[in-house]
This record gives structure tokens, C-alpha cells and sequence, in this order.
């Protein structure tokens, strides 16, 4: 398989698949949001759950509070991510009726 870019400057993984929803060696396309994140499952087949925490501004009370966001991601088996790794995700198409990530980078 050759190795396509995605648009964005990561690392490609260095096993290669045949999984047609890897966006190095498969035809899936990513665009819009990338964003950084914390596997904290990793129990289903090719899809990982990613916390994201980030600080949100409350206007009331003039101060910043820490949110936390759950995405569920794509995980291709060239990239093989596992609970505890920090993973970078990048939206695409809807895969499934929740998954519209992919994970394209294992930090």
C-alpha cells in the first residue's frame, strides 16, 4: 500500500492495514477539527473513546471551570490505540450513527 497524506502534518504509522476507514491507507478523507484527547476505552472493535478536558468560561460568576467531552473515534489497526494513550483525533464523514472521528495520530 502506498502511503497518501491526509493534509495534515503527523506521523504516519509505521505498520501498514487494509482497513478502507484508515485514512493513511484507505480512502477515507478527514477534515475540519483535530483535537487532542485521552483514550479512556478502548473495549469496542476499531473504536476507541476519547476524553478531552478543556476550560469553559462561566460569565455569572466570572470564573473557569474544567469540562469534560467524550468523543467516540475510529481507531484503524495500523495505529492500534489503547487505553491511557494520548491520541490526537480528526473529524470525517459519519462512520456510524456516533463516530464521526478518526484517530490519525498516537502521541
Amino acid at each position: 500500500m502506498v502511503k497518501q497524506s491526509i493534509g495534515y502534518d503527523v506521523k504516519h504509522p509505521e505498520k501498514s492495514c487494509t482497513d478502507a476507514k484508515c485514512p493513511f491507507h484507505g480512502e477515507l478523507s478527514v477534515r475540519g477539527t483535530i483535537m487532542n484527547g485521552k483514550v479512556v476505552s478502548a473495549k469496542m472493535q476499531g473504536t476507541v473513546i476519547v476524553e478531552r478536558t478543556f476550560m469553559h468560561y462561566v460569565e455569572k460568576f466570572e470564573r473557569y471551570r474544567y469540562v469534560k467531552r467524550t468523543y467516540m473515534a475510529h481507531s484503524p489497526p495500523c495505529i492500534g490505540a489503547k487505553e491511557g494513550d494520548v491520541v490526537t483525533i480528526a473529524e470525517c464523514r459519519p462512520l456510524s450513527k456516533a463516530v464521526s472521528f478518526v484517530v490519525i495520530e498516537k502521541r
